[in-house]
């Protein structure tokens, strides 16, 4: 067929009238990642996905792959308002006794009479108006299912850290906790018995302790042999010997540990903690950073999970995971320091000392229910790593179990990046003791 020249010129017109017409103008405008929610709807007209092309991430030398997936300017404008307000809510860092030292001093010389009172930073949050702000934002819009699934949790596990953060120091954190941690199970608690009844000869001892000076040497070849960024400080009012927060490496500067304990820091707080925080910040988005509902039971079993790859697991450290169960325990039904003090001093022969600092985690803030986790967490893990098959994408950022399928189905759409950085022993497991294999495989 052969089309007349005014035909030509005829349908060339109503095509331009067609591109520049009010729904599908075009424009120069700049898009600018906005700071206050209210300026989501008026991000430019982002033209819908043609699906002519290969599947995000695909790579073919016949189609040219897209710079972002679709509807990019709309998640990454709620992903930065939402990391915008939710991005300085650190529980761990505010309930941190700023008084720790002494008060241990004062437990010990009143020969365990007084009971410790913590002091904690001043927090000034507005609960009531950051909620709101929080529960404005319009995940709704997000075209994406598993988008909308993942910024809702995320969302709400913040809603409930708004509530934890304003109630360290008082009673009513131990409820909060609670809420957002849950308590130790019946199973969790004969997981630790189970630990804790293992015969005494199985426990390794080095001969000579590390301090802390040794520690941070070790902890810094440990981050330059792998590339990570990093900066190392030391700290004299930390509970931990040592403990990953941002890109910070803290160290207690009264740290005593083992050589074994000192690489298994290395693997835990570094392997995992700080990896999974450069993967975060490797992502096009920013709420990995943040972090999924409840990763921590995730995130510290893979670092449990680590230090036992690595070779670097001893029984003298999961007995102290499985006291921290009891502890959790006793927190809950005696509501007495100097009780659950005695009860691990007395009925498991704990140190002065590691009783102390057991009993503190567990009372610090009001009431804190988290370190029951750790030791369930090993178990879920050592079970992931053997069982699933995306299990490395938990390293994407601070993810949780629960929701590494959607994580990995985002990731395949282009929305989030692999992890950059895989934990050194999890890429080359060196485990090869069958006592530590049987137990660690007997946690039910």
């Amino acid at each position: 067929m052969v089309m007349k020249s005014g035909s030509i010129v005829g349908a060339i017109t109503l095509l331009f009238k067609g591109l520049f017409s009010k729904d599908n103008r075009m424009t120069t405008e700049k898009v600018c990642l906005p700071k206050a929610i209210t300026t989501l709807d008026r991000i430019p007209y982002q033209p819908e996905d043609s699906g002519i092309h290969p599947p995000f991430g695909e790579n073919t030398m016949t189609a040219k792959k897209p710079a972002h997936p679709p509807h990019w300017a709309k998640v990454q404008a709620l992903d930065s308002a939402l990391f915008e307000l939710a991005d300085n809510i650190s529980i761990l860092d505010v309930i941190a006794p700023l008084n720790y030292k002494t008060q241990k001093q004062t437990f010990f010389e009143t020969n365990y009479k007084k009971s410790p009172t913590f002091t904690y930073k001043q927090n000034a949050i507005d609960s009531f108006q950051l909620k709101r702000k929080l529960y404005s934002l319009p995940v709704e819009k997000l075209k994406d299912e598993d988008l909308v699934n993942l910024y809702s949790d995320v969302i709400e596990s913040y809603a409930d850290k708004v509530e934890q953060y304003n109630s360290i120091g008082t009673s009513n954190l131990v409820y909060d906790s609670l809420r957002y941690f849950g308590e130790p199970s019946e199973k969790d608690i004969r997981n630790a018995e189970f630990i804790l009844h293992l015969p005494a000869s199985m426990n390794e001892k080095d001969p000579v302790p590390v301090n802390a000076k040794q520690l941070s040497k070790h902890l810094i070849a440990f981050a330059k042999e792998h590339g990570y960024e990093h900066q190392v400080k030391l700290d004299d009012k930390m509970i931990a010997n040592a403990l990953v927060t941002g890109l910070t490496v803290k160290i207690n500067t009264a740290a005593q540990v083992t050589e074994t304990e000192m690489r298994a820091l290395a693997h835990h707080e570094l392997g995992v903690h700080l990896v999974t925080t450069l993967n975060a910040r490797n992502q096009p988005l920013k709420v990995l950073s943040l972090g999924c509902p409840v990763n921590t039971m995730t995130q510290e079993g893979i670092a449990i999970l680590s230090e036992y790859l690595a070779g670097c697991m001893t029984l003298p450290r999961l007995k102290i995971l499985a006291l921290r169960v009891l502890a959790v325990k006793s927190m809950l039904q005696e509501k007495d320091f100097k009780r659950t003090f005695l009860m691990l001093k007395e009925e498991y022969q704990v140190s002065d000392n590691d009783a102390f600092t057991i009993t503190a985690r567990v009372y610090r803030g009001g009431g804190f229910t988290k370190d029951y986790l750790y030791l369930q967490g090993l178990h879920q893990m050592l079970n992931a790593y053997e069982t699933e098959t995306n299990f490395q994408n938990l390293l994407c950022g601070k993810v949780s179990l629960e929701h590494l399928p959607i994580i990995s189905r985002l990731v395949g759409k282009g929305y989030l990046n692999k992890p950059k950085y895989i934990t050194p022993a999890i890429a080359s497991p060196s485990v090869d003791d069958p006592i530590q294999k049987f137990i660690v495989h007997a946690i039910m």
